[in-house]
């Protein structure tokens, strides 16, 4: 497959409910290979899940959120929604999905790929169930830092041929290493024209990179590709001394 690849983190926070009548489908999620693996994380969740004991120390879970175990019992049975959609929060939300075309969701659904804990890496447009699990969960004698790496890896490389964009923070990165990748250091510049680079926030702005991508219809094959796009549009990707820089005062929401 050539083209580009963006590789995005999943979300703690997810939109409840879904499509009446569906229900989870391992084998037809992409990268079917790792079905197996996907099981076993289920299987694995779920039996940390049944006690609320066990739950609260596997999945890290306070007394406001000790209910989301539930989430991992019915994984079989509840509704779906696309990845893209059931996911929330500070990188999520700038995506705007619920306006976004059925050309801009056909261009997420064939460039965009979540790594999650509980299935791997999956497409933006992968029916799911909402869940409960991080990366640095603990379930019993299954690891994921062990678990999904060399598979995940593997089943990525399939994506090969164009420009992988690596927006996964540092922990779900480890999930699914993939060499040649590029990263992209969020960064705000101040009236000095000093960078520091950004924490929480870098999430805002690598949603709003992925809106405007997928709602310009981007085609992206290249590092040089994505900067003459960025340029294009007004938004600052440049090279730094560690990589590549994204400055976030250049994807204000004026300009998605």
């Amino acid at each position: 497959m050539t083209g580009l690849t963006v590789l995005l983190p999943p979300s703690e926070t997810k939109r409840e409910g879904g499509d009446t009548g569906t229900t989870l489908d391992l084998g037809g999620l992409s990268f079917p290979e790792l079905t197996r693996e996907r099981a076993a994380v289920i299987a694995a969740a779920r039996s940390v899940s049944s006690e609320e004991s066990t739950a609260r120390t596997a999945l890290k879970l306070g007394p406001k959120s000790i209910a989301e175990r539930f989430r991992n019992l019915s994984l079989d049975t509840s509704p779906t929604l696309p990845a893209i959609e059931r996911y929330t929060g500070v990188l999520y939300d700038p995506l705007d999905v619920p306006s976004a075309s059925a050309e801009v969701r056909s261009w997420w659904y064939r460039h965009v790929v979540v790594q999650s804990a509980m299935f791997g890496p999956i497409g933006a447009g992968d029916p799911i169930p909402a869940y409960r699990l991080s990366h640095d969960s603990r379930l019993g004698s299954l690891r994921l830092a062990s678990h999904w790496p060399a598979v995940a890896t593997a089943a990525l490389s399939t994506r090969s041929g164009g420009l992988v964009l690596d927006l996964r923070s540092e922990g779900y990165r480890a999930l699914g290493p993939v060499d040649g990748a590029v990263a992209l250091r969020v960064v705000s510049v101040d009236g000095s024209g000093r960078r520091k680079a950004l924490n929480h926030w870098n999430k805002t702005a690598k949603g709003r990179l992925v809106s405007l991508l997928a709602r310009t219809g981007a085609s992206i094959g290249s590092m040089d590709d994505l900067v003459a796009w960025a340029t294009s549009v007004g938004v600052l990707v440049e090279r730094s001394e560690t990589g590549w820089d994204l400055v976030a005062e250049s994807l204000e929401p004026a300009s998605v």
